[in-house]
């Protein structure tokens, strides 16, 4: 299951692989998809569709392409991120320099590598995702900060106490109740219309973050 999940997630959405990008009926052959993330919470599933309440206020339907899959998000801790570990973090740039994170993704070993680079974000204005291998991390007086590698770069992220620390985990389509909270990386045609192949899902109290 993990596996199946694209690493699309966690990328730009002019970064996304050849496999995520989606193509609805009715749009132009001509006119590629605009890759856009919808967050919010579960109305209604359908044998078709996924009904969201985004978090703008919005409601919207989502529909499910052939072999879609949904993916859960386990609580971690800033204790479990390793050395050599792969990680995606959100991050804001700070007033007294360098990154502070929004949160944090420890990827499956099988997904290491998965969407290398660091992009710009949607989380929150001016944020970016990046997801790389950490280098080394320290423990500092207000949390860690973890100095990770990518495309022959680093970069130095802060990770406040508090910071939302999660891994992927097992769901199914049962999880897909009403008020779960969900994220959805979907492709949205000329006319509006989204789709996806893949939905994160909040599970035991545990959210999706990113």
């Amino acid at each position: 299951m993990l596996r199946k999940l694209l690493p699309a997630l966690f990328v730009a959405t002019t970064a996304l692989p050849a496999a995520a990008v989606l193509t609805a009926p009715a749009m132009a052959q001509s006119q590629p998809a605009d890759q856009v993330r919808v967050r919010g919470s579960v109305i209604s599933l359908g044998d078709k569709a996924l009904k969201v309440k985004t978090r703008e206020g919005n409601t919207v339907d989502v529909t499910l392409a052939d072999g879609w899959v949904v993916s859960g998000v386990a609580k971690a801790a800033i204790t479990d991120i390793k050395p050599g570990d792969y990680v995606g973090i959100a991050s804001l740039p700070k007033v007294n320099g360098g990154d502070g994170a929004l949160e944090v993704l420890i990827f499956p070993p099988a997904l290491k590598g998965a969407g290398e680079g660091s992009h710009g974000w949607d989380l929150k204005p001016n944020s970016s995702m990046t997801n790389a291998t950490v280098a080394d991390a320290v423990k500092g007086v207000d949390g860690q900060t973890v100095t990770v590698s990518y495309q022959g770069k680093e970069k130095k992220i802060s990770i406040p106490n508090g910071t939302p620390v999660v891994t992927l985990a097992p769901a199914t389509k049962d999880d897909l109740i009403p008020g779960a909270i969900v994220f959805i990386p979907a492709a949205k045609d000329a006319s509006g219309a989204l789709a996806t192949h893949q939905i994160v899902v909040g599970t035991h109290g545990v959210v999706p973050p990113m």
